[in-house]
């Protein structure tokens, strides 16, 4: 039986331990939940009957905090954790079993229980919409940026692409008028070559800006992946690599700009080549499924490192050295994938190299 100093005793406790999860929460860094929470699981320790025996765990999808262990069986007191009115969590409080019955507990102390499970949810639903909040705000500022930069690109390829068909033409007509010295033969071939880098260049810069016009239409793409294939063999046989392809199917049909999918298969292939050891194959494989096509190109280089990976489809990135990639390949196959409303992704293959897998939908 309790006195009424006892209950007034167990009342205070309540109460300071209300006051002070409301501080812990009002005063929380958003970056650092994890200290907050574990300064909550102290204060409802603090503030069971009897706090010598009590132990606290709260777990959630992200975080498991617990006080000292007790003992090894317990008997608990358990109220949920909810965000946006769904259970991702809960707090037990619990005593020492056989020392302690479910009897031992107050009601107050069940109230209580809940009262800061309320207030954790609510801690854990603001910080998950500030982290959205930034997300989006983060999201809207590189859309913004890559407007821009599709604007400046697209004025830079206009701007380009008449002196370096000039270039070229009167370099070609040059080459014809060298005859024999063979030194001003190879210094008009680095420049013709150079000349044709630089146009491959502002065309994907053109299918960056999307200045290129799309024509859309059904047809089968086997033929279409094995021709750009077999374009790509002269590069594949100097670099000692093979190309296999795999399909479901002589037929799989989809809706899709012809010109726009070889420049698409180009560069991935063209990346796997240049990250493919000699003696390695890249496989192509087409998968037709009831309402989209899957397209994955695999290699067996060295892979993608975790801290590249995310910025991979960033335009102008590159990991290749200079010179050697205008860091506009994936940025443009990005964009092709997506004016399909198509999807890519990138993952590890095994035991190395990579795998990037396009997905399109068939109509």
């Amino acid at each position: 039986m309790h006195t009424a100093e006892d209950k007034l005793r167990e009342r205070i406790k309540e109460l300071t331990c209300l006051y002070e999860v409301t501080s812990l929460i009002v005063n929380c860094d958003y970056d650092d939940v994890r200290t907050a929470l574990h300064g909550i699981v102290q204060c409802l320790e603090r503030a069971w009957q009897f706090d010598a025996d009590t132990f606290v765990e709260l777990k959630t999808s992200q975080y498991q905090i617990k006080t000292q262990e007790k003992g090894q069986a317990y008997v608990f007191l358990e109220s949920p954790i909810t965000l946006f009115n769904k259970m991702q969590g809960q707090i037990k409080v619990g005593y020492p079993t056989p020392k302690y019955q479910w009897t031992d507990f107050l009601p107050e102390e069940q109230q209580l229980l809940d009262n800061v499970c309320l207030e954790v949810g609510n801690l854990l639903e603001r910080k998950e919409i500030r982290a959205n909040e930034a997300r989006i705000r983060r999201q809207v500022e590189q859309s913004d940026r890559l407007r821009i930069l599709g604007e400046i690109t697209a004025g830079i390829a206009h701007e380009l692409n008449t002196p370096l068909a000039n270039i070229l033409g009167f370099a070609e007509l040059l080459q014809e008028r060298v005859g024999t010295d063979a030194q001003s033969a190879k210094d008009m071939d680095k420049i013709i070559n150079n000349a044709i880098f630089s146009r491959e260049v502002v065309k994907k810069l053109m299918f960056f800006a999307c200045e290129m016009p799309q024509e859309k239409e059904t047809v089968n793409v086997v033929p279409i992946i094995e021709d750009a294939i077999d374009l790509m063999r002269t590069t594949l046989r100097q670099n000692g690599v093979e190309c296999e392809l795999i399909t479901t199917g002589p037929t799989i049909s989809m809706r899709i700009d012809k010109i726009q999918l070889t420049q698409v298969l180009f560069n991935l292939i063209v990346n796997a080549i240049y990250f493919s050891p000699s003696g390695g194959t890249i496989h192509v494989r087409v998968i037709e499924e009831k309402d989209q096509v899957t397209l994955e190109i695999a290699d067996e280089g060295t892979g993608i490192p975790d801290d590249v990976a995310p910025h991979i489809f960033d335009p102008f990135f590159t990991s290749k050295p200079i010179g050697e990639g205008s860091g506009l390949g994936l940025s443009v196959v990005h964009g092709i994938v997506k004016s399909h409303q198509g999807t890519i992704t990138q993952r590890k293959n095994s035991p190395k190299g990579s795998i990037f897998t396009l997905e399109f939908p068939k109509m």
